[in-house]
């Protein structure tokens, strides 16, 4: 999760919960009104509650229960070919090992997913050549929003070595168009 080591023990299936502030940049770019959205990684909702708010219908799954009852138990991983189709996949995926996890999650929501996909990585997440059917080889890649404040994991104010940013995917274009680089911060 972060370049330097953190004083923090790695959470039980990477759950890392979404500050709302992070949400919101998103849709600030891509709103979600009306949307139905899969929130594959939900925890403990924080995401979903916030896409909610903004007027999207959202599925919420996840590979187990934490505090909030999901929509589905449902190991967005495997090869179960039983789910619905949404609009979007917004999500905060577990990043795994040097980001191994994240890249099949990656895969896996543009390959169940004809619509949006917004997921939240670190902010290098594209900078490696084994990624690059994810972005420069990929039609779908729209834009990546740069976050320039840090996400408070914990929930106590104190944030973590690591910058994010949302990337985004959408359907496939009928004409080749470069992906934008937005930025968005916390609202003061």
């Amino acid at each position: 999760m972060t370049v330097t080591a953190s004083g923090y023990d790695l959470k039980k299936n990477e759950l890392y919960e979404t500050e709302a502030w992070a949400t919101e940049a998103l849709l600030k770019y891509f709103p979600v009104r009306g949307y139905n959205v899969w929130e594959s990684a939900a925890g403990n909702h924080k995401m979903a509650d916030v896409l909610r708010a903004n007027g999207a219908e959202v599925y919420t799954s996840d590979i187990e229960t934490y505090y909030r009852e999901h929509d589905e138990i449902f190991d967005f991983l495997s090869d179960r070919d039983d789910y619905e189709v949404y609009d979007s996949i917004v999500t905060n995926p577990p990043y795994g090992k040097q980001n191994r996890t994240a890249v099949k999650f990656a895969e896996k929501a543009l390959a169940r997913c004809a619509g949006n996909v917004a997921l939240l990585l670190t902010a290098k997440f594209d900078s490696g050549k084994t990624r690059k059917h994810l972005f420069a080889d990929n039609p779908r890649f729209l834009a990546k929003i740069v976050l320039v404040d840090r996400i408070s994991w914990e929930g106590n104010g104190q944030t973590g070595t690591e910058d994010h940013a949302w990337y985004v995917w959408g359907p496939k274009p009928l004409f080749p168009a470069p992906a934008r680089l937005l930025y968005a911060e916390r609202p003061a």
